[in-house]
This record gives C-alpha cells, structure tokens and sequence, in this order.
C-alpha cells in the first residue's frame, strides 16, 4: 500500500511538472548560454584516434536570431568569421576575401572538422521553437537531481532529429546532458556538459563534450574560457560589412 501511494505521488508531481511547462524549464537552462546578449571566449578541442588540434574563437550573440564567431587561431583559420543572421548564415574566408552562403541543406554539416555541426554553433533550430517536449523521467547526473525530458520535432521543423533527450538539474536548471537520435531512432551523438562555474552573472556548465556514436575514439570539447552576458549590442553588429572588420 505505501509503494503504491509513494508512486502515486510521483505520478501527480510529473503532471503538475507538465502543466507548469517543461518547454519553460528547456527555455531557461537554454537561455544560460547567451542571456538576452553575450560576448565570449572560447576554444575547441577535436579529439580523433591519432591526433588532436585546437581552435580558439570570440563570439557575440543577440537573442535566437544573431550571432558572429571570430576565429583566433591556429594562424591556418585566424581570421575566418561565421555570422548566423536570422535565417541566414554567412562564412567570411579571408585569405581568398570571398564570402560564403551556407544553405541550409549545410546546417547538420561539421563545422570546421569538429563534431559539432553549423547548427550546434548558431543554433539555426529551436529547441523550444520546433519541438513538442515531455517529462519522461528523472535521474541524477553528476550529482545533480534531474528532470529527463523527451523533444519530438513538430512536422514543418526545420530539423533533421527524429528524436532528443535532454537532462536538466531541477533546482539550479542546467542543461547537463543530451541525447540526438535520427529518425530511425538511432542514437548520433552524446552531449555532455561539466565543469560548472560562474560566468559574470550566473552558474552555468562550462565545458561541452560532443560524441559520436558510431566514431570510436571521436569527440569534440568546447571549453567556455569567458562570458559577459546581456551587453549592449545591436543588430547592426551583425552584417556582411562588420565580418570584414571585426578582430
């Protein structure tokens, strides 16, 4: 009888959990990274078998729709400016000074040899926007009590996911882990999230670990070396003309 009135319990908690919105708690634990605006500094470790390089980049962000990725070095790439305006996402090569649409059939491509795709980067998908989300579960990830919650595309989403699993710490609401699966159900690839700091104005996870399934040996770390959040920055920041400029 107390097993039973125990699971009743659970059960009750996980539908008002639902009726408060699982899409509001993704939204939050999303929005940790970039704030109403952001400016950072990061680098990128791609780690294969036999070797592994890294790359160090700025980045600045305004909401969903604009962000710019500077990259620092190594000297091969330094230069080179990613911008995701809108819908719209822009390379700026350089040493040949030639700049370069990415349609969007080039989103879930790699960005730059990592395992990370142009769309992890600038975030062309909506995690809230484009899926329908469910609390499917709980556990604890590095200590961290967790809601496990389950994102299916909607039918026009501009995604390519059959399916994500998210893990999100219940009372701090970090984004700890996530699971991208194809549409066959397969799992693709592991996102794992650590080393949680504070940056400027909150607590946030400060290293992201992308794994391929199928790719023994394979990963991708991006480590979050700075992060200033809700600064003063425009739309304007965000063009073709400023790609040409920025250092």
């Amino acid at each position: 009888m107390f097993t039973k009135i125990i699971t009743l319990i659970l059960l009750f908690a996980a539908t008002a959990l639902n009726a408060q919105d699982i899409k509001e708690i993704i939204r939050q634990s999303d929005e940790k990274f970039r704030g109403n605006s952001s400016q950072g500094e990061m680098t990128m470790i791609i780690e294969r078998p036999s070797w592994s390089r890294e790359v160090s980049m700025k980045n600045w962000t305004l909401g969903n729709e604009y962000s710019l990725i500077y990259i620092t070095s190594p000297a091969k790439e330094k230069g080179q400016v990613f911008l995701k305006r809108e819908k719209e996402m822009w390379n700026w090569v350089p040493n040949i000074e030639r700049m370069i649409k990415i349609p969007p059939s080039m989103m879930m491509q790699s960005w730059m040899g990592s395992d990370f795709t142009n769309d992890d980067l600038v975030r062309e998908s909506s995690l809230v926007k484009d899926y329908t989300h469910k609390l499917v579960g709980e556990e604890i990830i590095d200590g961290f009590e967790c809601y496990k919650a389950e994102l299916i595309p909607l039918d026009d989403a501009p995604v390519v996911w059959g399916k994500v699993l998210m893990w999100i710490s219940k009372k701090e609401l970090h984004w700890l882990k996530a699971e991208f699966y194809d549409e066959d159900g397969y799992l693709v690839n592991t996102e794992i999230l650590t080393d949680v700091k504070k940056m400027d104005d909150r607590v946030m996870p400060t290293r992201m670990e992308m794994i391929p399934a199928d790719d023994e040996g394979h990963k991708t770390v991006l480590v979050f070396k700075e992060m200033k959040f809700n600064i003063k920055i425009n739309e304007s920041f965000f063009s073709q003309q400023n790609m040409k400029r920025i250092r």
